[in-house]
Formats: structure tokens, sequence, C-alpha cells
């Protein structure tokens, strides 16, 4: 916690106009870092989704301009304490469904695809890596988009997992292609089908999680990790690139598999919505304590 406090004390906050996501940036070490605290809910809301593309369009224009500062790397994390992401705006998703409003409710996950591409084709710049650092619970959406990064950090005791299947629906927005990419589309249907939240360190052993951090060191393994990188970003670059070409993760792959998500989540029945709405209910009950917990700890 420490080192997380010096972090954001040396860095300055980018200037912007975002409301559910702050961004640093390192020159000396490359890295752009981008904390989401989206609300009512940590969970990606139509507002993080346009911030966090629009944070990765700016990343872009800094990389293309020859007078800019280089970027070599960018970190998703969360400003939420004990929560990376809870996922999908589920509340959102029962509006749409509730409406039989099948367009709303395929442009939100073609948004949500859209942002995941960019931290997995590492916003189409073959000399950048994105990663994402996972501190408490990323479930659903969340987890996905963990799994999209080229390199997931994660600290022992977080729990990640996908539990769509409580709902009788699936994660369609990048589990199956991301998941089975690191542990073969077997196991990563047995993860889906299970709907159990994974320890960090069960998800490491099984090949999902690339860092394994001590609790409350997740930045300082990521800038370790940068280090390593940068002794041999040569061949690491290469090897991602040889990988990108043998095991592909094509956004037309990613968009026909949310389009079956999105006439799966039309199908549901009234049990299956019951569902949904007690989770969104458990949601917000857990963002409120995390929310009064944090504001109690700056206060101290």
């Amino acid at each position: 916690m420490a080192y997380l406090q010096a972090v954001r004390t040396t860095l300055q906050p980018q200037q912007n106009a975002y409301t559910q996501l702050t961004t640093y940036f390192d020159p000396h070490s490359r890295i752009a870092w981008g904390y989401m605290h989206a609300e009512p809910r940590p969970c990606f809301t139509p507002t993080l989704l346009k911030e966090l593309l629009a944070w990765g369009k700016d990343l872009v224009a800094r990389i293309d301009d020859p007078d800019g500062t280089d970027v070599g790397y960018f970190v998703i994390a969360s400003n939420v304490p004990d929560i990376f992401s809870l996922g999908g705006d589920l509340n959102l998703f029962l509006q749409h469904i509730a409406a039989r409003d099948r367009d709303a409710l395929y442009r939100y996950a073609v948004s949500c695809v859209d942002c995941s591409y960019a931290v997995h084709s590492h916003l189409n710049r073959p000399n950048v890596t994105s990663i994402a650092l996972v501190q408490g619970q990323a479930l659903g959406g969340g987890f996905e988009s963990a799994l999209a990064a080229n390199v997931l950090v994660a600290e022992r005791g977080a729990k990640m997992g996908l539990p769509e299947i409580l709902f009788n629906l699936f994660p369609g927005m990048g589990a199956m292609t991301f998941l089975g990419r690191r542990v073969g589309h077997h196991l990563a249907e047995k993860i889906i089908r299970s709907g159990k939240l994974y320890l960090a360190e069960e998800l490491y052993d099984m090949g999902v999680v690339d860092i394994l951090a001590e609790p409350g060191e997740g930045e300082l393994a990521v800038h370790d990790y940068v280090r390593r990188e940068e002794k041999s970003r040569n061949g690491i670059l290469a090897l991602r690139a040889a990988r990108e070409v043998s095991q592909p993760a094509p956004y037309d792959e990613l968009i026909r598999i949310t389009e079956i998500w999105v006439d799966a989540a039309l199908r549901l029945e009234a049990k299956d919505l019951r569902m949904m709405e007690r989770l969104v209910s458990r949601q917000t009950g857990k963002a409120e304590t995390r929310s009064e917990a944090g504001s109690h700890s700056l206060s101290a």
C-alpha cells in the first residue's frame, strides 16, 4: 500500500474530462496507468466504456506523435478497494431485456468487445504491452477484460470468476476466446460452466494468471515485470507477434460470439432475470460497503 501511495504521489494525473477513470503517465518507465472507479457500481457502465476507449485513442495519439513521450506499456487497474471490476452492467442488461431492445443490448456488448480488443491488440501498436492488474474481485466482464491483457498480474487472495451461468447465460465478451488462448478451450469451457470464483493462486497454477504478487504489491510487481521485459524486449515482442499468428483472437470472432450472447440474453426467463436482479443487489451492497471502507481509511 505504501508503494501504491508513492506511485500516485510522484505521478501527475493526466488532464482530461474522465469521470470514472483516473489516468497517470510515468515517462521514466513509459507506463500509462488507468484506474477505474465506475458509479454507482464498479462495473462496466456505458460511461466507463466510453472513457476507456477515449483513453486508448489518447494513448495512440501520444504513441504516434514523433515529438511525444513514448508509451511502452499501459495498465488497466482499479481505484475501488478490493474490487477490480464486477463485470457487465447487469442493471442495464435488465432494462434492455425488459424493453426487448436488442439493438441497445448489442451496442453495449460491442462497446465491451471494443474495449477488450483494444487491450488484447495492445492498441494495434506492436511495441506496446497491455497489462491488467487485479487487486480484489474480477467478476464476469471484469475477468474477461483482465484476460484480454497481454500480461495478467494478480495479487494473492484476489478472486476471479465467470458467474454468468448462475443466471442461465454465458460470458459473451471474450472469455471463451481469451481464456481458451491461455489454457485451452476444454479447460476454458469447464471454468465457464462452473460459475465459481477462483483464487489468484489457483489461476496462476492453471496458467491463467501470469504474475502472482503479494497483497498490496501489485504496482511493484508491474514495475518489476516491465524491468524484466525491457532486458529482452525484442525477443519478447517477437514471440508475442508469433503467438498472435499461431493463436489469433480475431475481432470478427469476438463479435460473432457477442451476437450469440445477445440472442441468448433475450431468451432469459423470469427466474433467470430474478437471479440477475439479486446479483445487482449484491453488487450494489458490496460497492457501498467498499466505498464506506475506502472513505474511512482516507479520513483516518
